[in-house]
């Protein structure tokens, strides 16, 4: 996992060459951050590391993994709320009773990386 010196280094420079760009490729994937916010916090263009993520992509994306699932009552009411944490960086809390048809469009739309 890259560092946070490892990025600083790094980020000020005009031209990447493949092997610092992985680092920054490295660290925001890991970072469980939107590319946006990650950008932003370290003062890079969004599409620099999305053009970067492209090229050193090592071919097919891995496999899904699955995580454990907690289910928190957050509403202090009846029934549990189910937050899902997306690889991009956004949470979804989805309240009891929310209709699964709009809880999918909600995930395409994050999927997609389409604005709201």
């Amino acid at each position: 996992m890259a560092k946070e010196t490892d990025i600083a280094a790094v980020v000020g420079r005009r031209y990447w060459r493949e092997a610092e760009a992985r680092v920054v490729v490295e660290a925001w994937r890991t970072s469980g951050e939107s590319l946006a916010g990650f950008a932003r916090r370290h003062g890079l263009g969004a599409p620099r590391i999305a053009w970067w993520a492209r090229r050193v992509d090592d071919g097919p994306p891995a496999p899904v993994r699955f995580h454990p699932v907690r289910l928190a009552n957050l509403d202090g009411g009846s029934g549990a709320a189910i937050e899902i944490h997306l690889v991009g960086g956004h949470r979804v809390r989805v309240p009891p009773g929310f209709p699964a048809a709009d809880l999918q469009r909600v995930l395409a739309v994050l999927d997609a990386g389409t604005p709201c």
